[in-house]
């Protein structure tokens, strides 16, 4: 079989954690508490971790939250990435204390001089570099070019970019190139997987907005490049607390097979076949999952006409019927149970599994 684009990109090493040349794809969030505060930043780090991610991107904002960010990095237990913007002196601080990647937009930091120390100093610590470009923070020379797409822009920034960062002999590089728009994130990325093939992608649709929007957004545009086979890395960006994105990252890596983290629920619609009152059940078996750690497949089907066919690949599941529901593993039914027991005979399946 030909090997996916994430499997042909370099591999990077950020913190232990490898990303890129078919390593899994990573899931990452970023902190929004204050960096001055470490241990409220400490605190969300863990809620990231705990909600499954590999990485976590915090900022560093200004000198007076280098100490703080110090201490996030030395106890946080995945690396940290610093989020730098502008001042490439807090760059450096980042890599002094402990940061495992940083994340710049070479755009908005100055001059090349100061990029390369930057760049020299990440590459004399052994610290990976995102160079994350982005639709509304483009350098003047290119976003001016009045003749090109928003997606060639980005296309050509970025590859300026890193042939600039390989150019100086680094290669610990992670790309990025967001927009909000979805045709362009998949048109951006289709063409930097195209013209950098070996550089490691990290996906996003950037302020897509609140948890529905952002959603449905970041499934669309990032679950089609995935499905592509493009992308090493990945955050869902949502206007909500960050503990949110991880669950929506893992759910579409999951739903196109890619990596399973927990356990899926399978669940019809209900219609006028439906003889119990199937959302409340549905409702209370996923809030039980929510405990689960084993990528089970779980199934509540509404009838017993199509129940077990349709969900026969199902690790156990009930297929509903008048007052009662037939408890299924794996498509063969095991017994009937009446229908204020189907919640308690499911998990008691389950535990066995």
């Amino acid at each position: 079989m030909a090997m996916l684009p994430r499997e042909k990109t370099r591999q990077v090493n950020v913190g232990g954690v490898t990303i890129g040349g078919g390593a899994p794809v990573r899931v990452q969030s970023m902190t929004c508490t204050r960096t001055t505060d470490a241990d409220a930043t400490l605190a969300q780090v863990h809620e990231l971790v705990d909600a499954g991610c590999d990485l976590v991107r915090v900022t560093l904002p200004s000198r007076e939250a280098v100490e703080s960010f110090r201490r996030i990095c030395a106890e946080s237990p995945v690396p940290i990435i610093a989020d730098i913007h502008f001042d490439y002196r807090l760059a450096l601080c980042a890599i002094d204390a402990g940061a495992a990647k940083l994340r710049i937009n070479p755009g908005n930091i100055g001059d090349w001089s100061r990029v390369d120390a930057v760049i020299d100093a990440a590459g004399e610590a052994g610290v990976a570099i995102r160079i994350g470009v982005n639709a509304g923070s483009l350098e003047r020379s290119v976003a001016e070019q009045d003749g090109l797409t928003l997606p060639e822009k980005l296309v050509d920034s970025s590859v300026r970019f890193v042939q600039h960062f390989e150019d100086r002999a680094f290669t610990d590089i992670v790309l990025s190139a967001k927009a909000h728009d979805v045709p362009t994130t998949i048109e951006t990325y289709r063409s930097l997987s195209r013209e950098l093939p070996h550089i490691p992608l990290h996906l996003g649709v950037t302020e897509a907005g609140t948890s529905l929007q952002g959603t449905i957004k970041s499934s669309v545009g990032l679950g089609v490049l995935l499905a592509e086979g493009i992308g090493d890395t990945m955050r869902v960006s949502l206007t909500a607390d960050p503990v949110e994105e991880p669950a929506v990252a893992w759910g579409i890596l999951s739903c196109l097979g890619i990596r399973r983290r927990g356990p899926e629920l399978v669940s019809c619609p209900t219609c006028g076949r439906c003889q119990v009152d199937l959302i409340p059940i549905a409702q209370e078996v996923s809030r039980r999952l929510q405990d689960v750690t084993s990528p089970i497949s779980v199934a509540v089907m509404g009838c017993v006409v199509n129940g077990p066919g349709e969900a026969s690949d199902a690790d156990v599941g009930v297929a509903c019927g008048k007052g009662s529901a037939l408890l299924f593993k794996r498509g063969e039914v095991l017994r009937k149970v009446p229908e204020d027991a189907i919640i308690d005979e499911l998990f008691r399946e389950i535990e066995s599994l």
